[in-house]
């Protein structure tokens, strides 16, 4: 994995609450790797730029086409919505310890349910669970 990946805007939320559940085994096994790597020790510092097409999360998607998808009219859409906000534009160059501060205090929690209107994965709850923890991780600092 390189020092540096690309990311369309909701996998910033996406790779916050990965817990290994994916599209095919090699989805998996890929965003399991890039999630590794923002984990680790250092993985704050990866950068991450921005990108509304296909990314390195989407590369063994079995949805992808070229740099699209076959569900391009939702993708697109939760894609508009988290770069809102997030505060992201294409191109944008961010580390992903920026990414996560930008996270804490641009998507409070309970607003998950519209920022990811659309996505199958938004009902099992563990992007809502993994916000929670990264805010209250952050009270406990503060």
């Amino acid at each position: 994995m390189s020092a540096r990946v690309t990311f369309r805007p909701h996998h910033f939320l996406c790779a916050l609450g990965f817990q290994g559940k994916g599209y095919s085994d090699t989805f998996t096994a890929n965003m399991a790797g890039i999630v590794a790597q923002l984990r680790a020790p250092g993985g704050n510092a990866v950068e991450i730029e921005v990108t509304f097409q296909a990314d390195h999360i989407c590369a063994p998607c079995p949805h992808r086409q070229g740099a699209g998808c076959e569900k391009s009219a939702a993708i697109t859409a939760l894609d508009l919505r988290h770069a809102a906000a997030l505060g992201l534009r294409d191109g944008d160059r961010l580390t992903w310890g920026e990414a996560r501060a930008r996270i804490v205090d641009r998507v409070p929690e309970g607003t998950l349910e519209r920022l990811c209107t659309g996505c199958q994965w938004h009902a099992l709850g563990l992007c809502d669970r993994a916000l929670s923890e990264l805010h209250a991780r952050v009270s406990k600092r503060a």
